[in-house]
């Protein structure tokens, strides 16, 4: 999976691209990231990136040109993806949205700044729009690094084990059921003695109670969308 980032920052996924289970999916050659500095196309002595949004008001608009020609020297590979602009009006971001995008062999990333970018950047350079939260950030590099360890994570040999990502939160439609490690008793609150008991079949259905519970507390707007069987509306059925 290659991973093209187009950035005016590119120093900020140093450390980032460097570290944890990324890292070393990028040593190993299962994850390629390329980063594009956009100021390095622009034109002229200054570099110029930005400037005045037509129409008056605060703050400057990322020019369409620099990021046009940024877009224009990524080769494409055969089974490339979307380009996506990072944007507070975007789609959310979702789990089923990483695993169509673990699919493909290549994705393209614009990361705006500023007010934003030119609207024609929209119109003719990107096909997806996504946004991470319903909040502002400074720009697309965080959003960034949020797509590409949530796709990469999902690509096989990344994590390792087999079910290593089928077990987490969001991938059954909930939210995942709480962990213990030792001790077994940390400020005098045990591991529940279920954890313990060795019988898999009562370890099975306590963690499906939990998660059922977890998310009817958290999330309950998840219980709308989820596929629930028999078993998890009974279990549902005896938490009211």
């Amino acid at each position: 999976m290659k991973f093209d980032v187009l950035t005016l920052f590119p120093d900020m996924f140093t450390s980032y691209l460097r570290e944890g289970i990324l890292g070393r999916a990028i040593e190993r050659g299962l994850v390629d990231v390329a980063l594009l500095n956009i100021r390095d196309f622009s034109r002229g002595v200054h570099r110029v990136v930005d400037d005045r949004p037509y129409g008056g008001g605060e703050g400057m608009v990322m020019k369409a040109g620099p990021i046009f020609r940024a877009l224009q020297s990524v080769e494409r590979v055969e089974g490339y993806g979307p380009v996506v602009l990072f944007s507070p009006q975007g789609e959310p971001f979702t789990q089923d949205m990483a695993w169509d995008m673990a699919e493909c062999r290549q994705i393209i990333f614009v990361c705006g700044r500023y007010e934003g970018v030119d609207e024609r950047v929209r119109s003719t350079c990107v096909n997806m729009e996504l946004s991470i939260g319903d909040y502002v950030l400074n720009g697309g590099e965080l959003a960034a690094m949020v797509v590409i360890e949530a796709v990469s994570r999902l690509i096989p040999d990344v994590l390792g084990g087999e079910r290593s990502n089928l077990e987490d939160s969001f991938e059954n439609g909930l939210l995942e059921y709480p962990h213990y490690t030792r001790p077994r008793v940390f400020k005098d609150l045990e591991v529940p003695p279920v954890l313990l008991s060795g019988d898999h079949e009562k370890i099975r259905l306590w963690r499906k109670k939990q998660s059922l519970k977890r998310t009817r507390e958290r999330r309950a707007d998840l219980l709308q969308k989820a596929e629930l069987s028999l078993e998890d509306k009974a279990i549902l059925e005896e938490l009211t």
